[in-house]
């Protein structure tokens, strides 16, 4: 089901009583409270508490409150406390509530980079100062 939210956009949902066996790519928004067995790749993700993904997730943003079996990569991530998570994730912005359960590495995401394989160390680029936007971010929620 395909709908219009407030700003226009598009977005798609997968109600509760879905099922899905495949693979999910969706250019829209996508929310989903049923459950797929299958990767899945959108601008952004809305999982409900009751849904459970089987497969690898990637996404801009992604609000996971589900089960999630497989690996994650999302530009801005948030883990709800519900949320029970079994695989690496992938991240360049990171919330998580307390309560939430995570089985896997978490690795921040390196933006690329355009530096020569053979430039001297006098080249390459400074170290970003503290609080700079290629440092992670990791927030606790409470």
């Amino acid at each position: 089901m395909a709908a219009r939210n407030n700003n226009g956009s598009t977005f798609s949902v997968i109600g509760s009583d879905v099922s899905i066996k495949g693979d999910v790519t969706a250019t829209a928004d996508l929310h989903v409270d049923g459950t797929i067995e299958g990767d899945i790749s959108c601008s952004s993700l809305v999982q409900g508490e009751t849904s459970r993904i089987t497969g690898c997730v990637e996404a801009e943003t992604a609000r996971l409150a589900g089960q999630v079996s497989g690996s994650i990569k999302a530009r801005e991530l948030v883990i709800l406390r519900s949320a029970r998570i079994d695989g690496d994730v992938h991240y360049d912005a990171l919330t998580i509530e307390q309560g939430a359960q995570v089985e896997g590495r978490f690795a921040h995401s390196v933006p690329n980079r355009r530096t020569s394989d053979t430039a001297s160390p006098a080249s390459k680029p400074a170290a970003s100062p503290a609080g700079s936007e290629d440092e992670p971010q990791l927030k606790i929620a409470q």
